[in-house]
């Protein structure tokens, strides 16, 4: 029998993503109650492990021993263990959607790679294996509890987590560079002799042509996830093209400003948010399931 799951552990991971302030939050109201929470107890795993990776006042050494806390902690979630809010609910979604031990370990193994030393200029197959890990790994948990635990869904996982890292990469350029992080691939930086010093490389000539580049990549990746998406059920999928839509347009906007001032975040228009928020009205699924 499954577990059903707790109301302190629903107000602690509801509360968990409400105070992260994204658009998280309010995305996944589309989805029914029971679907919902197991996305929450998601993202408040990987806000707690992205919180000890990025935690600057630790020593390395303590991060990754946070890092391997949490190692166990999954791994003694498939046996049945849980000690706190986030990994009770984790325990009740892992047994209604079937969700893979080695996602959960992917994501970590992700923010370790921004532990032992910032990412700077990094090859293209450590870049790739980066987005997979903190991005795509997170799409695989998500689309089982959407409902789409098909060749198709991993599919728009792999797409769709790449497209939307990719974004967030160009998005936080300025704000990477003040932690000395640069997560653009060297080759490109080399291919157009940009220096691989984070702060010398945004103000270098030839930036906006490598950003350019990397905005036409993710471009790729968000067509990728549609045509995949168009293999799935409409319904699960309705998470998955919302994010799309919140996240795409931002391209946009990058590169209509010709990626300059990276210190200033881009962000969707009034009209914008206001379109997507009454989509999600539209789309919320009010059927009343168990929790």
């Amino acid at each position: 029998m499954i577990e059903p799951y707790q109301p302190e552990d629903i107000a602690a991971v509801t509360a968990l993503t409400r105070a992260a302030g994204t658009s998280f939050y309010r995305g996944m109201t589309v989805l029914s109650a029971p679907r919902r929470i197991a996305m929450y107890g998601v993202y408040a795993f990987c806000r707690v492990v992205d919180d000890i990776a990025d935690d600057d006042g630790v020593s390395v050494p303590a991060r990754i021993n946070g890092l391997d806390q949490w190692r166990n902690r999954i791994a003694a979630l498939y046996d049945g263990v849980a000690d706190e809010p986030t990994t009770r609910v984790l325990r009740t979604a892992i047994a209604r959607h079937g969700l893979e031990q080695d996602d959960f370990l992917a994501i970590i193994d992700g923010m370790a790679m921004d532990t032992d030393a910032p990412i700077i200029a990094p090859d293209e197959a450590t870049l790739d294996l980066y987005c997979d890990r903190v991005a795509s790994a997170v799409g695989r948990l998500s689309i089982r509890i959407f409902g789409e635990p098909t060749e198709a869904g991993r599919r728009v996982a792999h797409h769709l987590g790449r497209a939307l890292q990719l974004t967030n990469i160009l998005r936080d350029l300025g704000e990477d560079a003040q932690r000395n992080r640069l997560y653009v691939p060297r080759e490109l930086l080399s291919a157009n002799n940009i220096p691989l010093e984070p702060h010398a490389a945004l103000a270098h000539p030839h930036a906006p042509l490598v950003l350019t580049a990397l905005a036409d990549r993710a471009d790729g990746h968000f067509d990728q996830a549609a045509r995949a998406m168009a293999d799935c059920n409409p319904r699960a999928m309705r998470p998955a093209r919302l994010m799309a839509a919140s996240y795409r347009p931002l391209l946009g906007i990058m590169r209509a400003r010709r990626f300059a001032a990276p210190m200033q975040r881009p962000s969707l228009p009034l009209w914008r948010k206001l379109g997507l928020a009454a989509q999600l009205w539209l789309l919320a699924d009010r059927r009343p399931e168990p929790l």
